[in-house]
């Protein structure tokens, strides 16, 4: 467990606390898509040689990060630099991180910048900011991840970035994300559930979304450095997913194409509603609790239709959508089981 100083781990830090320390950092060597092919971490001052991370090994490995509770974090060093619950900066592929949880982290719950780490068995809960967020070329797999929103801060569940310096620097950003179950703040808010933006791409598939105002986000822009030039390319893709009440439940709406430099969106948004059958997402209600700051997260309601295939064989085969079939494997070991948020 990483937490404050001082937390008796008996419940003498309030479970929605924020910002009471700093963050778990971890540096590597795998691949970044900017020009010099290193950079400095978020939260640590740019003086600072240690926080020097990037290479050329994708197969680098970090070590073994393993049932670990992350409570608490993101202290701000700075205008704009709090420090992320779990930040990963250029980590290969062998490494290991698996049971993890970040909850109550002021700023973003895992942010990963470049590399290749795969990460399983993921909870983040309540955070500031966003639950994940991509940068600098990604391209790890995820699997059986539950986010849970703040239901009173916050901003994405998840925000693709793509490169910084370049803009359209390869390797693309480009994570493949299968069975997760991602809880927003409320089907009233105005959040959306995941932005793609700056050229990233990513895949999402047998997941489940729920209880957002607006759905997923898309950017065009006119110079062909975006993340809906990556959807054509197939670099950016959304399979067999599941949504409920996201976006007032209209399929039409789930999916969107925006511009920051307010352009006409109209053909593209066509062309992304389309999509939403083609690609067999549904409108459909899980059977996941969600009252009072309590979430019963395994389904209730059968889940075992058409799943996509899994791309890769570090992937399980599972016949269900979202991060539990019938079993709960976040249960005893993380904060929010133990706090009674989670059932």
């Amino acid at each position: 467990i990483f937490t404050v100083d001082g937390d008796d781990l008996e419940g003498s830090v309030p479970l929605f606390s924020k910002g009471l320390w700093g963050g778990l950092i971890i540096l590597g060597n795998a691949t970044l898509n900017n020009t010099s092919g290193e950079a400095s971490i978020e939260g640590i001052p740019v003086t600072e040689p240690r926080g020097i991370y990037g290479g050329n090994n994708d197969l680098d490995n970090s070590g073994i990060l393993r049932y670990v509770s992350i409570r608490h974090g993101g202290t701000n060093i700075g205008e704009g630099n709090e420090i992320n619950g779990l930040t990963l900066g250029g980590i290969g592929a062998e490494t290991t991180i698996d049971y993890i949880e970040i909850i109550s982290n002021k700023d973003d719950g895992i942010e990963c910048f470049g590399g290749t780490v795969n990460l399983s068995h993921i909870v983040v809960a309540f955070c500031g900011d966003d639950c994940f967020d991509f940068d600098d070329g990604y391209r790890g797999y995820g699997q059986y991840w539950l986010a849970i929103q703040d239901p009173n801060e916050g901003d994405l569940i998840i925000e693709h970035d793509g490169g910084s310096d370049p803009i359209n620097g390869s390797p693309f950003s480009i994570p493949y994300i299968y069975n997760g179950t991602f809880i927003g703040r409320g089907s009233t808010i105005s959040n959306n559930l995941i932005l793609f933006k700056d050229n990233a791409g990513g895949i999402y598939a047998n997941s489940i979304f729920l209880n957002q105002g607006k759905g997923i986000c898309i950017e065009y822009n006119s110079d062909n450095d975006n993340s809906f030039e990556r959807f054509l390319d197939n670099d950016l893709k959304l399979l067999n997913n599941i949504f409920y009440d996201v976006a007032l439940n209209d399929e039409n709406s789930v999916f969107n194409v925006i511009s920051f430099q307010n352009l006409d969106v109209t053909n593209q948004n066509v062309i992304i509603d389309d999509y939403f059958q083609q690609a067999n997402n549904l409108i459909d209600d899980p059977g996941i609790l969600i009252e009072d700051n309590f979430y019963h997260i395994l389904p209730l309601n059968d889940l075992s239709g058409q799943n996509a295939g899994y791309p890769d064989n570090w992937f399980d085969i599972v016949e269900y959508k979202g991060a539990f079939g019938h079993y709960n494997w976040a249960n005893n070991w993380t904060l929010l089981s133990q706090s009674n948020y989670l059932e």
